[in-house]
């Protein structure tokens, strides 16, 4: 397996605050050539590192949309159907395996109160799922 180097982490770290920041400005930005930022994209998205590009839009753009997160207990060894169930939710953005209090995590982003009551109930009646608890997110402070 790649391990990325402290310039790899770097361009990441970079890539992360604008991903869409001119090579060029890279290559001035950590103090390399254009072609090294280059090739090291190129190595980062063969190795599966980088594995896409996404536009980010602000708050705003989604003000309309509930967002949470739910931590969700799961009963014994269900938690592979668990997992297989959820990841037909359209209103989950993301699914997370944890450790502690709660096996999985999930984010989950709908248009409205009453969308997001129904995605709880269902939630709730998924088969394995013993206890879950859910909490608003009302603003993004780090992103």
């Amino acid at each position: 397996m790649y391990r990325p180097t402290d310039l790899d982490k770097r361009l990441l770290s970079a890539l992360r605050k604008d991903g869409r920041a001119p090579v060029s400005a890279l290559a001035d930005q950590l103090g390399v050539s254009r072609a090294t930022v280059t090739s090291r994209i190129a190595k980062l998205t063969a190795h599966g590192i980088i594995v896409g590009f996404t536009v980010r839009v602000r708050d705003a753009a989604e003000a309309s949309h509930v967002r949470a997160i739910s931590f969700i207990e799961v009963e014994g060894r269900t938690t592979d159907r668990v997992i297989r169930e959820l990841r037909g939710f359209p209103e989950i953005q993301a699914l997370h395996t944890t450790n502690g209090g709660w096996d999985l995590v999930a984010e989950v982003s709908c248009s409205d109160l009453g969308e997001f009551d129904d995605v709880l109930r269902r939630i709730r009646g998924i088969q394995g799922i013993v206890n879950s608890e859910t909490s608003l997110l009302l603003s993004s402070v780090v992103r």
